[in-house]
């Protein structure tokens, strides 16, 4: 076997502005997602608990749905517009800026419906969460994933992802200590408003510190529609298909995780009845985001495919414990949702980021922008619906009506459990590819390095020659 396949790799360092730009955009960005994924759903359950739970579930699982669509198809199109300009920051900067007003929108739902608002009540909140989808979309789906491609290389984008991936969970943390001083309190006007400051903030930052890579030149092809379906056309398939098949796995997890996300927090308050939830959520935040940490560095020291399929069986597990739970004491829940949290959480965000720098490795020169559509599709579009889907049924058949609690059964984790074995088969034939994609990529970096030095080299001797030619004339 090649050396360079085994062998350690030194990390192409990033500029101390770059980092700064990850970490401002990425963190405000997962604070901004997370309140979507976990809030408004939630909002959702409980507005209409102990009205009509069935309505609650139904509400919840169209704006998991059409928000899914919306931030698809978004991203389809802004990727590609964004490769036809060329630039990254402005879709960024104003992105964001539009993404924190249509937040606080949420500030003027109503939060106590009778029967002749339930109706009116749903629809605001569908609609309004499919805005603020497409502006979220268009800045961080589209934009900012595409800048991260832009900046990173095969050296340091596992350590990226990985800190992206914490980012994830830091930003459930800062948004659960918010809601615990406003939503908890029943305060849900502030907590929209505040959430909705930060990427108003963001946006302004980035207009001042924001800087595409040098280099990016505009697609040139006229046929605008006809770039932003690349990803999707079979003879792209053909050529790119391991790229197809990390974003299948990816998609398999991403599943999983959406059978109980929308629901876990009603699912720790209500069905286990943890209701000072917030301390052990920050333990397993804490030690979660430090095993993704370590497991991420790894990944770009040694290479991701000694990681891979031991992930996936751990979070397999994980989730199959949290189903068994309800067959355990209850003095012991606390304790078990501590532990199984923390290597669930562990194992789903560097799972997650592996695979997503496996992903950016795969994507051909030229294409970061129009392949994020794709992306989403696989990361986004089927998980949302399909765990969605799958969780809705459940709830539908498990849920009383009229119970005043909106209680998520144990069932949810099971049909998590299924969908994250399943991922073990495209799992399987990313990690038979690791080795040729991981050589491949480092003899690409160093080619590039050598041309850059060429041209340098070139530039010095042209100035060399011009001194003297100016000396002569003397």
């Amino acid at each position: 076997m090649d050396k360079t396949n085994t062998q350690s790799v030194k990390s192409t360092k990033l500029g101390g502005k770059v980092w700064l730009c990850a970490i401002i955009f990425g963190l405000i960005g997962q604070i901004a997602w997370s309140v979507e994924n976990m809030y408004f759903a939630t909002f959702a359950q409980n507005i209409f608990a102990g009205v009509s739970n069935k309505t609650g579930t139904i509400v919840s699982t169209l704006m998991i749905w059409l928000s899914a669509i919306t931030a698809t198809a978004t991203t389809i199109f802004a990727g590609g517009l964004i490769d036809k300009k060329g630039k990254r920051k402005p879709f960024i900067a104003f992105g964001y800026i539009a993404w924190g007003v249509t937040i606080m929108l949420f500030a003027t739902i109503p939060v106590t419906p009778t029967t002749k608002t339930i109706g009116l009540i749903g629809a605001l909140l569908v609609i309004f969460d499919c805005v603020m989808t497409f502006f979220g979309s268009t800045a961080n789906d589209a934009a900012f994933n595409t800048w991260v491609t832009d900046v990173t290389d095969n050296t340091n984008r596992g350590k990226v992802n990985g800190i992206m991936s914490i980012f994830s969970i830091i930003a459930f943390v800062l948004v659960f200590v918010i809601a615990m001083f406003t939503y908890d309190v029943g305060n849900t006007v502030l907590f929209f408003i505040i959430l909705g400051i930060l990427p108003i903030v963001a946006g302004i930052i980035a207009i001042f510190i924001l800087k595409d890579k040098d280099g990016i030149l505009p697609n040139s092809n006229p046929n605008y529609l006809k770039e932003t379906f690349y990803g999707f056309r079979p003879s792209v398939i053909k050529d790119n298909k391991m790229l197809y098949v990390t974003l299948t796995a990816s998609c398999l997890l991403g599943i999983a995780q959406q059978t109980f996300f929308s629901y876990l927090i009603n699912f720790i308050q209500n069905t286990l009845g943890i209701k000072d939830y917030i301390i052990p959520l920050a333990v397993i935040i804490v030690l979660s985001g430090g095993i993704t940490a370590v497991i991420s560095m790894l990944h770009d020291k040694f290479g991701r495919k000694h990681f891979f399929i031991p992930i996936v069986i751990v979070a397999a597990v994980c989730m199959l414990v949290f189903y068994l739970m309800q067959f355990m004491p209850k003095n012991t829940y606390v304790a078990v949702m501590i532990v199984t949290g923390t290597f669930m959480m562990g194992a789903l965000l560097s799972g997650g980021g592996a695979l997503m720098s496996t992903f950016q490795d795969y994507i051909p020169k030229g294409g970061e922008g129009r392949f994020q559509g794709v992306r989403m599709c696989f990361t986004v579009l089927v998980p949302f619906l399909i765990g969605a889907l799958v969780s809705m049924c459940i709830n539908l058949a498990k849920i009383g009506d009229n119970e005043v609690a909106y209680m998520p059964p144990f069932d949810i984790f099971l049909a998590a459990t299924v969908f994250a074995i399943l991922a073990l088969v495209p799992v399987v034939f990313v990690v038979k590819d690791s080795d040729r994609l991981r050589k491949q990529k480092l003899e690409e970096a160093n080619t590039e390095k050598e041309a850059l030095e060429n041209i340098v080299e070139n530039d010095v001797n042209s100035l060399e020659i011009a001194d003297e030619a100016t000396e002569i004339e003397e």
